[in-house]
């Protein structure tokens, strides 16, 4: 999509600080982040939802997910992390391009993120 804006960071239109690239999946790090390292996993294709993104996919998912997660524990960055995906405004999706949040965790870094 042209104007979605995480397929121009895909495309290398807007800079990013990319952390992560396989075949079908980049890791970039937060402009907002919450943590130190905080990084989201794009897909390079544009899937509006998890429920778009063929199953196929998932493995190699799985395998950029835990890659980011351990080098940020190696890094000292974490001791922890949290995986944040949601679908929908109303699950608060901000860009209607699928991507996961991990959140770098460290004891009493005073994040929170339960549901009420």
């Amino acid at each position: 999509m042209d104007d979605c804006v995480f397929c121009k960071i895909v495309r290398g239109d807007i800079p990013s600080k990319k952390v992560f690239d396989s075949e079908n999946f980049i890791g970039v790090l937060d402009i907002n982040p919450v943590a130190e390292g905080h990084t989201l996993i794009i897909p390079k294709k544009h899937y509006r939802l998890i429920l778009d993104m063929p199953s196929l996919l998932g493995a190699e998912l799985v395998d950029a997910i835990k890659k980011v997660s351990l080098d940020l524990i190696k890094d000292g960055k974490a001791e922890g992390f949290n995986i944040i995906q949601s679908n929908e405004k109303v699950a608060q999706q901000e860009v209607p391009h699928l991507h996961f949040h991990i959140i770098p965790r460290k004891k009493d870094d005073g994040l929170r993120y339960r549901f009420k």
